[in-house]
């Protein structure tokens, strides 16, 4: 292989400048290693740098990181075109993607991985060279859109999201996705794969919520044949599956106690092992998690183990509700109307301004799933090609009461069927098994309270 380029590795530790220029020779023409951050400027004055190495802490016993935060700021004020790594401790990750959010390319933990520096380091490059050949042309707005079903909108809330994940996409680190039903978590997981180094290889979506005890770890972990009664043949569990690629762990927080602690392990070996095998199977997987509820509380309430929180909460990021930016209501009404007026062969639709505001003024519990239904349902109802008012029939939201306050049955009916539907995202067969009725009934119902 051809070695290219030059790196610069900035670390007080000697021995660890030793031990990396002995591995970053192999893919670079040159290796700079300097022990003391105050040269760093000098020394990009007098070598072409093309990637940095900067280590978070340079004095024994100080750990903010505040250090390495302002050396970045000052090698990407010398040159914004510098791809920077950052050196951090598991410990201090939250600084490492601080560092990110504030220019940094990545970042590396120690003690390091041989292969998983190399290949940070060739992909830092890798970007430089194209920046530098003038290859990389696109925007950072075309590069989210090309391939992508992801709708950022116009509002400030989902623009400030839409950076921070142009960003972290980029790395390998866990992301954890919080929001209310119907925000989009799933789309937007797959956005980060199609943004990340792994865009070429599977994203595997696993609904931990619906995965029973028993059949655990032989949907993650896979099963040799003969490991029980039905294991006729060997089974790839997911986390073989979505090797190299990323592991979507949908409603996370819905996992059980129990099994988080055979979810933990397996991420922090970084391997598994099938049902009715002793042999480890090493694995490479991303994982995003997504859910809608507070695991910090959970974690209080001994609900969640607080380590596997930390292992899958190394970015965090909230989708807003959609109630929360009105201003991305009917730009998203219209590309739903696009949608099933080609279903419905029912064209050129467009939305009255009274409809309009009437939209606007929804609270959305349901968010963008519910408006997708909502349109839905009015460009079947129309009989012309403008949405009116009243081609719009919202049922009267109940607002969640609190313990001490009175609440109707058919209030306590309503909300337990909506978010049952919420939940499964319209599947009445399983709304109608989680509630315990029959699809009729679960018919009739709807047809009641108008959801």
């Amino acid at each position: 292989m051809t070695k290219t380029g030059t790196i610069l590795v900035v670390d007080d530790n000697k021995a660890i400048l030793t031990a990396a220029k002995m591995l970053l020779e192999s893919l670079f023409a040159r290796v700079i290693t300097i022990s003391n951050p105050n040269i760093i400027l000098q020394t990009l004055h007098d070598n072409p740098i093309d990637v940095v190495l900067l280590d978070m802490n340079f004095h024994a016993g100080i750990n903010s990181g505040n250090e390495g935060l302002f050396w970045l700021s000052e090698i990407k004020k010398t040159d914004s075109t510098l791809q920077v790594i950052l050196f951090t401790a598991y410990a201090d990750i939250d600084l490492a993607v601080r560092g990110i959010k504030e220019g940094a390319t990545d970042f590396v933990v120690k003690p390091w991985n041989n292969e998983k520096l190399l290949e940070t380091v060739s992909s830092a490059l890798r970007m430089k060279t194209e920046q530098n050949s003038g290859q990389t042309t696109e925007s950072d707005t075309e590069i989210v859109s090309k391939d992508s079903g992801m709708f950022w909108g116009e509002s400030k809330a989902m623009q400030d999201l839409r950076k921070l994940i142009i960003k972290v996409a980029k790395t390998d680190a866990n992301i954890l996705i919080t929001g209310e039903n119907g925000t989009g978590k799933e789309m937007l997981a797959r956005e980060i794969q199609l943004l990340s180094n792994r865009k070429n290889k599977p994203i595997v979506s696993v609904d931990m919520g619906a995965i029973t005890e028993t059949l655990f770890e032989s949907e993650l972990f896979g099963h040799v044949k003969g490991a029980f009664t039905d294991a006729r043949n060997d089974h790839e569990g997911k986390f073989e599956a979505a090797n190299g690629g990323t592991l979507f762990l949908d409603e996370i927080g819905n996992l059980s106690y129990h099994l988080q602690a055979k979810l933990l392990t397996a991420l922090q070996r970084r391997s598994i092992v099938r049902v009715g095998s002793n042999t480890p199977i090493p694995v490479d997987v991303r994982i995003v998690s997504a859910t809608n509820r507070d695991l910090k509380q959970m974690v209080a309430n001994e609900e969640f183990r607080e380590d596997l929180l930390y292992r899958i909460n190394t970015i965090h990021v909230e989708i807003p509700p959609l109630r929360e930016r009105p201003e991305d209501i009917i730009p998203l009404s219209y590309i739903f109307i696009k949608k099933y007026s080609s279903t419905y062969d029912k064209h050129d639709l467009k939305i009255s301004l009274e409809a309009g505001e009437k939209l606007k003024q929804q609270p959305w519990f349901g968010n963008i799933r519910e408006l997708e239904h909502t349109i839905e349902k009015a460009v079947i109802i129309t009989d012309g090609t403008t949405l009116s008012a009243n081609d719009f029939d919202f049922p009267e939201h109940v607002e969640k009461t609190s313990s001490n306050e009175n609440t109707t049955l058919e209030e306590m009916e309503y909300n337990m069927i909506r978010q049952a539907m919420e939940k499964f995202d319209g599947n009445l067969s399983l709304v109608a098994n989680q509630l315990g009725i029959s699809r009729q009934t679960l018919y009739n119902k709807i047809k009641r309270y108008k959801l």
